[in-house]
C-alpha cells in the first residue's frame, strides 16, 4: 500500500542581507559568531563559509530560485511541466511514501521526480547513490540543499543578485539568460525506456501496445549515453528533451559533464552535444570572477593565479583591499595582502619569534622555520650559523653536532 502526502512551501519574502542572519555554522561550530553575509563575496564575513554551510532552512529560498530560472521560458516542454496560473512555479513539494510490508514506517523525501507514478519516482531514487537520495534528515539531503546552490546560483539569473552591475552590464547578462532559457534550460523526465519507445512510436504512426495495454516494444534494448551500459528491464530512465529523446541516462548517470555531480532536480542545460549543471554552462559561455563568483558581463576584466577578477574585486580576501599593484600571497587558492598575510598566515621564526616575511629566504623543517640568516638558524649548542652547513633538528633545537646537543639535552 503506497500513501503519498504532500506537504507545500508558500515563498515568503525577505531581503537578502537578512535572510539566514545569524545563523550557526555547521562547519566551524562556535567559533562563527553567527551567519552574516558579506556585501559582494556571498559568504559569511564572520567566517567566510557559505550560506549553505550555515543551518539555514532554504525551502522557500530555493523555490523561488528556481521558480525564476523558468519565468517566461519560451520552450514549450519546460512550460508543460511546470506551467501553474500562467508562469511556471517550483512547489518544492515534500513527499512522505509509505513502504509496503513495513507498517507505520514511512520515508519523506524532500525532492521526487514528479511523475504520477510514484513507485517509479521512488525507484528512481534507489537508484542513486545511498549518500545523495534526498531522504529528508540525511546526508542526502544536506547534499541536494549544496548542489542546488552550487549548481543554480541566484546571482547567474538575476541582475539584483549582483554587485553594482553597470546598465550596459544589466543588459548583457538579460541577453545571457535569455539565450539559455531559449537554447539551452530544461528539466528531465523519468519514464520506463519501454513506455518512451512506446510513446514515439505512436507519434510516428506505428505503435503496438502488447498485453494489457502496455508497449510491446520488450525485446528491444535501451543504453545509457552517459556509459554505455545496458539499462535493465523494468527500470526507469531519465530523458532530456533538448537532447532528443533518442537519448536516455541512468538515474546515476544524469550528471554534469564538468564536475560530475548529479544534476540537481535533474535541472540541465544542454550545449553542443553535452550536459552540464547552471553554473558549468555558465562558466562555458562567460569567465567567472574569482572574488564575487559572479559572471562577469564587462569587457574589462584582469587574470591572476589562473582565475578572472573584476577590476574591483582582485582584492584581499581578508581585510578587501585592492591588489593592484601591491604584493599578495595565495594562501588557500585566495589572495592575501601582506599586512594581513604577516597578521595571520605567516609563520613564526623558532628563533626570534617573529613572523617571516613572504619575500624574505627562510629556512623549514617539519613544523619549524627560521629566517635564513645567520643570527636566527644557528645551533642552540654553540651558536654557530648553519646556513649551508649540515644539522640535525632533536626536540626542537637545531645543533650542528653530536657534542652540542649533548651539551643542552644531556
Amino acid at each position: 500500500m503506497l500513501a503519498v502526502v504532500f506537504s507545500i512551501y508558500l515563498p515568503q519574502m525577505s531581503l537578502g542581507h537578512e535572510f539566514g542572519a545569524g545563523a550557526a555554522c555547521l562547519k566551524c561550530k562556535d567559533k562563527c559568531e553567527g551567519f552574516e553575509l558579506h556585501f559582494w563575496r556571498k559568504i559569511c564575513r564572520n567566517c567566510k563559509c557559505g550560506l549553505t554551510e550555515h543551518d539555514v532552512q532554504m525551502n522557500t529560498e530555493e523555490n523561488k530560485k528556481v521558480g525564476k530560472l523558468f519565468e517566461d521560458t519560451k520552450f514549450t516542454g519546460l512550460i508543460a511541466k511546470l506551467k501553474t496560473d500562467g508562469l511556471p512555479g517550483y512547489p518544492g513539494s515534500m513527499v512522505t511514501i509509505t513502504l509496503p510490508n513495513a507498517p507505520m514506517k514511512s520515508v519523506t523525501y524532500e525532492w521526487a521526480p514528479p511523475v504520477p507514478n510514484k513507485h517509479l519516482a521512488v525507484r528512481y531514487i534507489q537508484l542513486l547513490p545511498p549518500e545523495k537520495r534526498p531522504v529528508a534528515g540525511t546526508e542526502g539531503a544536506v547534499y541536494r540543499r549544496q548542489q542546488m546552490a552550487r549548481q543554480l546560483p541566484e546571482h547567474d539569473q538575476d541582475p539584483s543578485k549582483c554587485h553594482e552591475l553597470s546598465p550596459a552590464e544589466v543588459k548583457k547578462m538579460q541577453q545571457y539568460v535569455r539565450k539559455y532559457k531559449e537554447e539551452a534550460l530544461g528539466v528531465g523526465d523519468v519514464l520506463l525506456p519501454a513506455e518512451m519507445a512506446h510513446v514515439q512510436a505512436v507519434r510516428q504512426g506505428g505503435g503496438v501496445a502488447g498485453a494489457g495495454g502496455k508497449p510491446g516494444s520488450a525485446l528491444k534494448s535501451f543504453s545509457c549515453h552517459h556509459c554505455q551500459q545496458p539499462m535493465q528491464q523494468g527500470e526507469p530512465a531519465v530523458y532530456a528533451e533538448r537532447a532528443g529523446y533518442d537519448k536516455l541516462w541512468h538515474p546515476a548517470c544524469f550528471v554534469c559533464r564538468t564536475c560530475n555531480e548529479l544534476l540537481v532536480d535533474m535541472i540541465y542545460f544542454w550545449k553542443k552535444g553535452n550536459m552540464y549543471c547552471g553554473r558549468h554552462y555558465g562558466d562555458s559561455e562567460k569567465p567567472r570572477c574569482g572574488g564575487c563568483d559572479e559572471l562577469i558581463f564587462s569587457n574589462e576584466y584582469t587574470q591572476a593565479e589562473g582565475q578572472n577578477w573584476h577590476l574591483k574585486h582582485f582584492c584581499c580576501f581578508d581585510c578587501d583591499c585592492i591588489l593592484a599593484g601591491e604584493t599578495y600571497v595565495m594562501e588557500n587558492d585566495k589572495p592575501i595582502c601582506r599586512p594581513c598575510y604577516m597578521k595571520n598566515y605567516a609563520v613564526k621564526c623558532s628563533s626570534c619569534q617573529t613572523a617571516v616575511d613572504p619575500e624574505a629566504q627562510r629556512v623549514s623543517y617539519d613544523a619549524l622555520h627560521w629566517h635564513a640568516q645567520p643570527q636566527c638558524f644557528k645551533c642552540s649548542g654553540c651558536s654557530k650559523g648553519l646556513i649551508g652547513q649540515r644539522f640535525m633538528v632533536v626536540q626542537g633545537f637545531v645543533f650542528c653536532s653530536v657534542e652540542c646537543k649533548k651539551k643542552i639535552l644531556n
